[in-house]
């Protein structure tokens, strides 16, 4: 089924992988982002399996309404100081139980979009977007380094640089940013990594040069600025998890059943809009994930 994004064209399959090189002339007319004159724009396809049925949160509140601590903890905080992250030369490591842990850089992660894929996902955190990121399942580079079977959980771990980042100056989490998933979740093709946002590469805002998607958890589950991912048989504890173990789990699924303590999670309210809507189990995706969960307490397991 042949998808018709109204933001952006898609390229022929056949272009998909010349995307490191750098076409400087805007994807469309309709996009705002000559703020960012840069950024290369990407080839990729669109995936005809995830497609829901949504209307593209405008690129102008996706980019400069952030959450990324290490960039500081106001929403304007991380397109403000986003020139503050380095980006070049990155790496990411694949370690632990795992027949061949290895490092990665930026050439080598995109090799291994050999097939390409926008997905319309939804992030929820109390206000919700739905952006179209360009990335590849976390599954195809976990296979890469041929896990053991006594690895049941994944844990992220995002940069580490008090230097430059001015969030980090603060210990407003215990830094650096710390992320898990259970390992049938991390292998599920819905879970990416993402490398493009708005048919460009990320903005440094988003968590450049890559980041974790995980679209049927709330945003903060998605680490940005990837260094290390590392195999493991026992669960991670992430960030948020230590900051206040009393309102954030592990699992951190979209629940509107399950009130945050300090607030409703029943309704959420799309970024550019003033009305409220009901929030979705597991943000829409419950015929794609639930299966995961199959008889699991989901409010004892948060």
């Amino acid at each position: 089924m042949k998808y018709s994004l109204k933001d952006f064209d898609v390229t022929d399959e056949k272009l998909f992988l010349n995307r490191r090189q750098f076409i400087r002339a805007g994807v469309a007319a309709g996009l705002s982002l000559s703020a960012f004159p840069t950024l290369a724009a990407l080839n990729f396809r669109a995936n005809p399996n995830y497609q829901p049925n949504l209307k593209l949160t405008d690129s102008e509140h996706a980019l400069n309404y952030n959450n990324f601590y290490e960039l500081g903890t106001d929403k304007s905080d991380p397109p403000r100081y986003a020139h503050l992250l380095k980006t070049d030369n990155w790496q990411v490591r694949v370690e632990g139980l795992c027949a061949k842990p290895q490092i990665f850089d930026m050439d080598d992660l995109l090799k291994i979009e050999q097939e390409e894929r926008i997905y319309r996902f939804r992030c929820v955190e109390g206000w919700s977007m739905v952006v179209p990121w360009i990335g590849f399942p976390l599954s195809k580079l976990l296979n890469k380094v041929q896990p053991d079977s006594s690895a049941k959980y994944v844990e992220f771990i995002s940069i580490l640089d008090r230097e430059n980042l001015p969030g980090q100056k603060f210990n407003v989490l215990n830094w650096p940013y710390r992320e898990g998933l259970r390992m049938d979740e991390a292998m599920h093709p819905l879970t990416i990594m993402a490398t493009g946002l708005y048919g460009k590469e990320l903005e440094n805002q988003n968590g450049a040069p890559i980041r974790l998607v995980v679209p049927w958890k709330y945003g903060f589950k998605s680490a940005k600025s990837i260094v290390t991912i590392r195999l493991t048989d026992k669960m991670p504890t992430s960030s948020w998890m230590e900051s206040a173990p009393s309102e954030y789990g592990f699992y951190s699924n979209v629940n509107p059943n399950v009130p945050h303590p300090r607030w409703s999670q029943a309704k959420e309210r799309p970024l550019g809009s003033f009305f409220k809507k009901k929030t979705l189990i597991f943000n829409g995706y419950a015929d794609d994930v639930a299966g995961l969960y199959k008889d699991m307490d989901l409010k004892k397991y948060y």
